[in-house]
């Protein structure tokens, strides 16, 4: 049986983790559970500097087989904290989520969710996000029974580095679930919209607006065969969608074109 650590940005009391923790505890894992002690949703990979982080051991919400931690900084925070202060052994996988709502395409650069097993990954450890593709829906079970045989394969399988795997589940019963797909990151864009609104005070205020732009061209990855769908189309024919990410940020297209553009032969003489 493995030691994972679970964390997510939708906070402690979220029934997304209870759902996965209690799942992997009841199957004979070893749950530890570390998360926001409220919502943090996109916040990205930011971290707690400027002020002290607080947390507490909670009982009663989880399994009696779990041990879980509140923690009053980002979910990033969380993963830092459990593995450096409430950890005894390292874990053998850091489980994120399950996370209420999709983290497709572009929506990685912002979620908690995957900047908490980004955590992981950074630390060596096979680390995997699930997000629930629905804001609606919440029948988290099949989305946690996946969580659970993903875990199975997972430990059987050989990596060239520990993997970090974004997993997108779609919200329908899991009989109607297409089946599973390896896929790439693909676009899901937004009109950007702040609603300017009046406190009771009079003083004004600005309230982020997002609508998803759909049907967006999904660009072509010259590294992979044209076959493997973006996560944005999968998801879409209710498939499972499985994508690995990385945290180096380095265009390698380019960097090739620059050097080929003798982008580098720059007068730096100032004249």
């Amino acid at each position: 049986m493995s030691n994972i650590l679970i964390s997510n940005d939708d906070g402690i009391f979220a029934l997304g983790v209870r759902t996965l923790a209690n799942t992997l505890a009841q199957a004979g894992h070893q749950v530890t559970v570390v998360c926001p002690d409220r919502e943090r949703s996109a916040t990205g990979h930011g971290l707690t500097l400027h002020r002290p982080i607080r947390a507490n051991e909670v009982d009663s919400i989880f399994d009696p087989n779990v041990v879980a931690w509140s923690c009053s900084g980002t979910p990033a925070d969380c993963v830092k904290f459990a593995l450096n202060a409430v950890l005894k052994t390292r874990p053998d996988f850091v489980y994120s989520g399950i996370n209420h709502g999709p983290n497709l395409g572009t929506d990685v650069l912002y979620s908690g969710t995957v900047s908490a097993a980004m955590e992981g990954a950074l630390e060596g450890i096979p680390s995997v996000a699930f997000s629930l593709a629905s804001f609606s829906a919440s029948e988290f079970q099949p989305a946690a029974n996946f969580a659970l045989k993903l875990l199975q394969e997972l430990a059987n399988k050989d990596y060239p580095k520990p993997p970090l795997l974004s997993v997108n589940i779609p919200a329908v019963e899991a009989s109607a679930i297409a089946g599973v797909l390896m896929t790439r990151q693909g676009l899901r864009r937004y009109i950007e919209k702040f609603a300017k609104r009046l406190d009771p005070r009079g003083k004004s205020y600005y309230w982020l607006e997002g609508e998803i732009v759909e049907d967006i061209e999904q660009p072509e990855d010259i590294n992979l065969p044209p076959h493997i769908l973006t996560d944005v189309q999968a998801i879409r024919d209710r498939y499972i969608t499985i994508t690995p990410l990385q945290y180096n940020l380095t265009d390698t297209v380019i960097v090739k074109h620059l050097y080929q553009q003798d982008f580098f032969a720059l007068d730096l003489s100032g004249n």
